[in-house]
C-alpha cells in the first residue's frame, strides 16, 4: 500500500518508522505548503515524490493519506482524500463537531474509502488487557484519568512565540489536543456518558491551557484532568467495587496493577509491547483495508462519532472554547 503524507513534524516521522515494520507499505510521497520542507522530508523518508499542492498529490497512484496537519485543518484534508478515492488515517482529532462527522461518514460511504481516526492507544496490547481485566473490580464507582504534560511550546508561548497548538485560529489547546486521549479510552470502556461538562483554565488569548473534563454515567462520573501547562506524575484509576485499576500513563500504557479489596492483593497485569506503538494502530488500519473490514470501519467510525460530540457539548457548554466557523 503506497501511501502519502500531510504534515511534517514529529507525529510523522513517527508514523512513518511504524509503518516500515510492514512490508506492504511504502511512503511515495509528501505534502508541505513550503517546497524545501517538503523535498527535505521527502528525501529523509525515502519518497520519492513531494509537492505543495495538495490536489496534484492526490491525483497520483497512491492508496492512503496519512494526515497530520493543524487540527483546524483536518476535515477539508479528509475530504479532499475521500473525493479522490483515497483511504484516510487520520491523527486525532478527526473532526471538530458531529456535523463534519456525519458529512465524512456519509463521503467515505459514497466513494467506498475508508477513514481512520488514529488512537494509538486503543490498539495497543496492554489497552485490551485493560479492557479485559475491568470484569475483575465488580461494579465501576469512579473514574480518573489524567493527562497532564508541560508541552515543550508553552515556554515559547510566554515568550509571545505562540505556536499552532495554542491558538482557537488551530483548534488547539489542552482538551483537543491531550484531553482527547483520555476521552476517547473513556468512551471505548463506558460507552457514551450521559452528560459532559468541561471546566478550563484560560490563558490569555482564550485557549485552555489546561482543564477538567467530567462525563457522567448512569452508576459512576469520570474525571478527566488535562493540561499542557503542567506536569503530572500521578497515574490513573478506575475504582470498583471489588477492587480497583492502575494505568501509569494514558498513551502508552506501560504498567497495569489490578487491586483485589478482599484479599488486599496487587497483581500487575502489563505486557511488555513495542515503544513504537503506533505499530498497533497501522496494523489495525492495514487490516481493516486490505480485508475491506466494514464491521470494524462502522464500529471504529462510531467511537469517532462520540468523541467529536462529547468534544462540541463540553466546548459549546463552557462557551468561549469556540473555533473558527463555530
Amino acid at each position: 500500500m503506497k501511501f502519502s503524507t500531510i504534515g511534517t513534524s514529529w507525529i510523522t516521522e513517527a508514523f512513518i518508522k511504524a509503518a516500515n515494520h510492514f512490508k506492504e507499505m511504502e511512503i511515495a510521497s509528501v505534502y508541505s505548503r513550503s517546497e524545501e520542507t517538503a523535498r527535505s522530508f521527502a528525501t529523509k523518508h525515502g519518497a520519492k515524490e513531494w509537492f505543495t499542492s495538495i490536489e496534484e498529490m492526490l491525483e497520483t497512484n497512491i492508496d492512503f493519506v496519512y494526515i497530520a496537519s493543524p487540527n483546524i485543518m483536518h476535515y477539508e484534508h479528509v475530504l479532499a482524500c475521500i473525493e479522490h478515492k483515497k483511504n484516510v488515517f487520520c491523527e486525532k482529532p478527526l473532526v471538530l463537531n458531529e456535523q463534519q462527522w456525519q458529512v465524512i461518514q456519509e463521503r467515505a460511504k459514497q466513494y467506498d474509502v475508508y477513514v481512520f481516526e488514529g488512537y494509538r492507544h486503543l490498539f495497543s496490547p496492554n489497552f485490551k488487557i485493560l479492557k479485559d481485566s475491568l470484569k475483575q473490580i465488580g461494579q465501576i464507582r469512579s473514574v480518573m484519568l489524567q493527562y497532564v504534560q508541560y508541552s515543550s511550546k508553552y515556554d515559547a508561548f510566554k515568550d509571545g512565540n505562540i505556536a499552532n497548538v495554542f491558538t482557537k485560529e488551530f483548534a488547539g489547546g489542552a482538551l483537543m489536543d491531550l484531553g482527547v486521549y483520555p476521552l476517547s479510552m473513556a468512551i471505548d470502556l463506558f460507552g457514551e456518558p450521559n452528560d459532559v461538562s468541561y471546566f478550563p483554565t484560560l490563558l490569555e488569548n482564550g485557549i485552555d491551557g489546561s482543564g477538567t473534563l467530567v462525563l457522567t454515567y448512569e452508576a459512576f462520573n469520570v474525571t478527566i484532568l488535562c493540561s499542557k501547562i503542567a506536569q503530572a506524575n500521578m497515574p490513573s484509576e478506575i475504582h470498583g467495587e471489588d477492587g480497583s485499576i492502575t494505568v501509569d500513563h494514558i498513551a502508552p500504557i506501560k504498567q497495569l496493577a489490578v487491586y483485589n479489596r478482599k484479599t488486599k492483593e496487587t497483581v500487575n497485569v502489563a505486557e511488555e509491547q513495542l515503544d513504537l506503538d503506533m505499530v498497533y494502530e497501522v496494523e489495525a488500519f492495514l487490516g481493516m483495508v486490505k480485508e475491506r473490514n466494514m464491521e470494524h470501519h462502522q464500529l471504529w467510525l462510531e467511537r469517532s462519532r462520540l468523541v467529536a460530540k462529547c468534544l462540541e457539548v463540553a466546548r459549546k457548554k463552557q462557551g468561549s472554547l469556540l473555533f473558527p466557523g463555530e
